[in-house]
């Protein structure tokens, strides 16, 4: 099996030791060896990232634009070959992960127009016969520390404004998805962008990313992960004065009131908690439904529930796929049983699949999971699990339900489902989240507006869209006496 080895300065640089990829669909299916880096890499990667740094960070714009719509280009035309690499590796159905490959193409061409779009501002001062020019520029080097539960779009929507806007990147995947970000950083470098501009350097967490973070060269750090790891990032950026940008945890609610349209509410509940087999920040777990219609919503999500096919992620009609390690399925249970001490009645799920229906293969499969009749201040309702296991809140109105909404310490994103205009308005202005959904999913946004949330969920500067640009510059402000 050719060993996959690390980006570093425009070459393919091998490590002391490789680790397999399984696939969670097939735990006998090993995709590839990746390389396991260590801090000397990190230290070869972000010399060559200042080195490349100057020249890149005043190179022209065009070249950039050009750079970024071929990475684009290139990512769009195989999207389907892609995915399938997705699916293997990550667990997400098939089709998700070709959509998700799309995303990461999309981004790239949206980036590769800001290039050309790069602004500042000229205005008077209050001193007369001077002139005020205010600007942005590339703040330098950025480490990025990107999840397992998207492997390509997440790196891509950190990489692409960064390039876009002069900066120099050392990129470290998740351990568990090492597959699409090599794939990644294959197409980038074969896209013309100087050696040392994008380094890719694969390995432990606790040691590829420690040395990120401390590293004195490193400008910035932008974290995509658990809310953990997040604060200890972020402290230690505080101190060294890096700047940082987290994106954490979530514990989203989904809104269903007693006006809704109830075929809707299923739909969009079922697709929030359920899809990406539960594994996205945004998804809703924690579903909030008023007195007249409860009854009603559990009996139709339970008879959608069991209409998801649960399977390989490559296989045809597949609607979720597997957890993506043993540990996660381990933790996803293990709420099961707490979510049982603590009185929520378990309604459908619950169980580890032995395997996939009819193949035979062994993976990680979990069957949907609904708890109803909780309470708040359950575990299951504070704490993100991130896998398919979903409880439901019970409340008298709205009121009850925006109160119970924003009782948590998260703010990533947050769903109603009404006919009611008055009700989505208000919920749109008092919705403790950075992201609301009305009558859709709390799962799914757009690549060419900002991502990010409130509280415990983020801290920083937004992601993606124009707003990507504040955490990749810095501005400077000059002054000029007129002659």
């Amino acid at each position: 099996m050719t060993p996959h080895h690390n980006l570093i300065n425009g070459r393919w640089t091998a490590a002391d030791s490789y680790c397999p990829n399984t696939n969670p669909s097939d735990l006998s299916d090993v995709i590839g060896e990746y390389a396991q880096g260590g801090a000397s890499d990190v230290q070869a990667a972000v010399a060559a990232a200042a080195a490349a740094f100057p020249a890149w960070s005043t190179s022209g714009i065009q070249a950039r634009s050009d750079a970024l719509d071929k990475i684009g280009t290139e990512i769009l035309a195989r999207k389907a070959e892609l995915g399938e690499l997705l699916a293997r590796e990550e667990g997400k159905a098939l089709p998700e992960a070709i959509g998700e490959v799309g995303r990461a193409g999309q981004i790239f061409k949206f980036f590769a127009g800001e290039c050309l779009r790069l602004t500042g501002e000229t205005v008077p001062s209050v001193r007369p016969g001077i002139g005020v020019e205010i600007t942005r520029e590339p703040i330098g080097v950025v480490g990025l520390i990107t999840p397992w539960n998207f492997p390509i779009a997440i790196p891509a929507w950190k990489i692409a404004p960064a390039l876009a806007n002069g900066c120099c990147v050392v990129l470290k995947p998740a351990d568990l998805v090492p597959g699409s970000a090599w794939a990644l950083a294959d197409i980038i470098h074969r896209s013309g962008i100087p050696a040392g501009v994008f380094n890719l350097v694969m390995g432990p967490g606790r040691v590829i990313g420690e040395a990120l973070v401390n590293h004195a060269d490193v400008a910035a750090i932008s974290f995509t992960g658990s809310t953990g790891v997040g604060r200890g990032i972020a402290a230690a950026c505080v101190a060294s004065g890096k700047k940082v940008q987290l994106e954490m945890g979530g514990k989203n609610p989904q809104i269903v009131l007693d006006d809704a349209d109830l075929a809707q509410a299923v739909e969009l509940s079922a697709q929030s908690g359920f899809y990406s087999t539960g594994q996205r920040c945004t998804a809703s777990s924690r579903l909030i439904v008023t007195d007249r219609i409860y009854p009603a919503f559990i009996e139709a999500l339970q008879a959608r529930m069991a209409r998801i096919k649960v399977g390989d992620a490559r296989a045809a009609g597949t609607d979720m796929g597997p957890v993506v390690s043993q540990a996660q399925l381990e933790q996803d249970l293990s709420y099961v049983e707490i979510a049982k001490a603590e009185g929520a009645r378990l309604a459908a799920g619950g169980a580890r699949i032995a395997c996939h229906t009819g193949s035979g293969k062994q993976g990680y499969y979990m069957a949907p999971t609904l708890f109803v009749d909780s309470e708040a201040g359950m575990r299951i309702n504070r704490e993100e699990v991130f896998g398919p296991v979903v409880s439901v809140i019970r409340v008298k109105d709205y009121e009850e339900a925006l109160a119970m909404a924003n009782d948590t310490p998260f703010g990533l994103s947050a769903g109603i489902a009404t006919t009611s205009l008055k009700h989505a308005t208000h919920f749109k202005r008092h919705s403790q989240a950075g992201m609301v959904m009305v009558n859709l999913p709390t799962a799914g946004v757009d690549y060419h507006v900002p991502f990010g949330g409130r509280k415990g969920s983020s801290y920083g500067p937004r992601e993606q869209g124009r707003y990507a640009q504040e955490f990749y510059t810095t501005v400077k402000t000059a002054y000029t006496l007129a002659q």
